[in-house]
């Protein structure tokens, strides 16, 4: 008997030691940012293991950095702002895809907003988008969608990206600039507008949604190799990354985290960001993503339009449905369902 049991034991072992062994590496992209808060909460709460894939978080200081190591293998999923550079990345056939939405801002949760500096509000210097004439303004970069967002602005006013002068800034940088009087505005991400509200050094003057419908900041991006060659891998994460974005649209009530689970996600932001204050993340607006995963086309055309003006794209043939790819987030729809709020 006691044979008997050792047996059963033993094989018992070998099959935990299988299924360890069964595990997909995973390597993916991270910039330490909110809106990678799908990823984060399908890794806390398991949902990667239970597909059976072990994800590795790999560092970068920004998301441009990583469509080399993406076009290359060196990466199997990674994810940023939307840029000029992707589409040019795409032009110059290295292996990338548009695969989900990772962050947009729409009506109620302006992640991203136009700001000036309070004392020119006071002042009354600003009043109106008409007055950025002549402004400093920073933006993330001039080949993203956050730039978009400055443009889309002007063109309201019936100005021209030229009328302003322009500085790539990172936006916790973009704090010390409006305390500094560095900058007169900028299109301001969060926390950072959070943070510059609350000290009174810059005000609010516009969100996302007064400029789009809908506005994709974020993508979720898939090398070629990944979606390619390990296609069951790559569905599999695909369904343990709408998982977590599911939960985390769940958590959201009014333009803030605060549906339920909403301390489970605050908790999950704490622990995977540099942002440890949970009260600055329930203070804040978050970004919005897609439950059903499908990035927003009509939007990445409208920012390719504006990179195209600026002369910022090599092949001016290049569409916006040439980089998306549905086909991931079509076939865990098809199986979970279409998302319905808890």
């Amino acid at each position: 008997m006691k044979s008997a049991w050792r047996i059963i034991v033993g094989a018992l072992a070998m099959a935990g030691a299988t299924t360890a062994l069964a595990q997909t590496k995973v390597r993916v992209g991270n910039v330490n940012t909110v809106s990678d808060i799908g990823v984060y909460i399908a890794d806390r709460k398991g949902y990667f293991k239970a597909e059976g894939l072990d994800v590795e978080f790999v560092g970068f200081k920004t998301a441009a950095q990583m469509i080399a190591p993406l076009g290359a293998g060196q990466l199997d999923v990674g994810g940023g702002t939307v840029s000029a550079g992707l589409y040019n990345a795409v032009g110059r056939k290295i292996g990338i895809r548009i695969v989900a939405d990772k962050g947009s801002s729409t009506p109620a949760y302006n992640f991203s907003r136009v700001m000036v500096r309070k004392d020119l509000v006071d002042s009354g210097r600003y009043k109106s988008f008409t007055d950025l004439k002549g402004m400093k303004v920073a933006v993330a970069a001039v080949g993203t969608g956050n730039a978009a967002t400055l443009d889309a602005a002007l063109r309201k006013a019936g100005l021209a990206f030229a009328d302003v002068s322009t500085i790539d800034l990172g936006f916790p940088d973009h704090l010390v600039a409006y305390r500094n009087k560095a900058i007169d505005a900028g299109v301001t991400n969060e926390p950072t507008a959070t943070l510059a509200e609350r000290e009174g050094v810059a005000v609010s003057v516009a969100g996302n949604d007064t400029l789009f419908k809908s506005h994709q900041t974020a993508v979720l991006i898939y090398a070629d190799d990944f979606a390619l060659k390990h296609r069951d891998a790559a569905t599999k994460f695909m369904r343990a990354y709408l998982r977590g974005v599911r939960d985390y649209n769940d958590a959201l009530k009014d333009g803030r985290i605060a549906g339920p689970g909403a301390r489970e996600v605050i908790d999950t932001l704490v622990a995977y960001t540099d942002i440890k204050d949970p009260k600055l993340h329930a203070e804040t607006s978050p970004a919005a993503c897609n439950p059903d995963g499908f990035a927003d086309v009509e939007s990445l055309a409208s920012d390719l339009e504006f990179f195209k003006r600026m002369k910022l794209i090599e092949n001016a043939d290049v569409k916006a449905g040439d980089v998306v790819d549905n086909s991931f987030v079509e076939a865990v729809v098809k199986e979970l369902g279409a998302y319905k709020p808890r």
